[in-house]
């Protein structure tokens, strides 16, 4: 059995991120992980997932990301983020983080993203807590957590879900930032890598956002992947 049940967002837009995020979290990992996606369609034809299509949403687990507790059947810890990650950290380590008191763990960055557009086009918005819920380290058995029922994602309010408003201030513990290094806002390390690279602006697989940093590490995880690679 797995020591780490890991679910990264899947966007049909963006298969080669998650296969990038995925590889690279895989190559790091010095214990046993199960990585799945979290496909919405999929969720939709298995009647789970009833939301109306939200014009706001920039992906298409900007809600489904929050059925990773009942996907994981409420048991353990499992680790959620979105697929524009790149992975330099062994996930082994999260597991340090773990606290029956708390529902979730997350970097708590006070972000606040200058642009108002983002990669794929669609409106760059602002909230509180803004990116808390792009890597999530859930305790699936905590009381909160456990509340997230199917019911819940699917009718409560995107602030509601993103602003981790579901558990109490108390029940959402702190990763280091370094495990949602954000391009173009945290600062880089003075030596070696970030734990996760998290393009939430843009990503190498995007023509206009070739200069990030660490993109030749990603472009070369993608051409191993897939050796016809071409950024759109």
């Amino acid at each position: 059995m797995a020591q780490l049940s890991v679910y990264i967002g899947w966007d049909s837009r963006e298969d080669i991120a998650y296969q990038v995020a995925r590889a690279s979290l895989l190559d790091h990992a010095s214990i046993d992980v199960d990585v799945q996606p979290i496909k919405l369609q999929e969720l939709v034809e298995r009647g789970v997932y009833t939301r109306e299509v939200d014009p706001l949403a920039s992906t298409e687990f900007t809600y489904s990301r929050f059925f990773t507790p009942w996907l994981a059947d409420y048991q353990g810890w499992a680790l959620f983020c979105d697929c524009d990650f790149l992975f330099f950290g062994d996930v082994a380590e999260l597991l340090d983080y773990r606290d029956d008191s708390k529902a979730v763990c997350c970097v708590h960055h006070d972000y606040r993203p200058k642009a108002t557009v983002k990669m794929d086009g669609k409106v760059q918005t602002s909230y509180p807590r803004k990116n808390w819920s792009s890597f999530m380290l859930f305790n699936c058995v905590h009381p909160s957590t456990r509340a997230l029922t199917p019911e819940v994602v699917n009718s409560q309010t995107g602030a509601y879900l993103h602003r981790l408003e579901w558990a109490a201030d108390s029940e959402i513990g702190e990763l280091p930032e370094t495990w949602n290094w954000l391009e173009g806002w945290s600062d880089k390390p003075a030596s070696g890598f970030p734990k996760a690279v998290h393009y939430t602006n843009g990503g190498p697989w995007f023509k206009d956002w070739q200069n990030v940093e660490y993109a030749q590490e990603w472009i070369r995880r993608a051409g191993a992947i897939d050796p016809g690679f071409q950024p759109v």
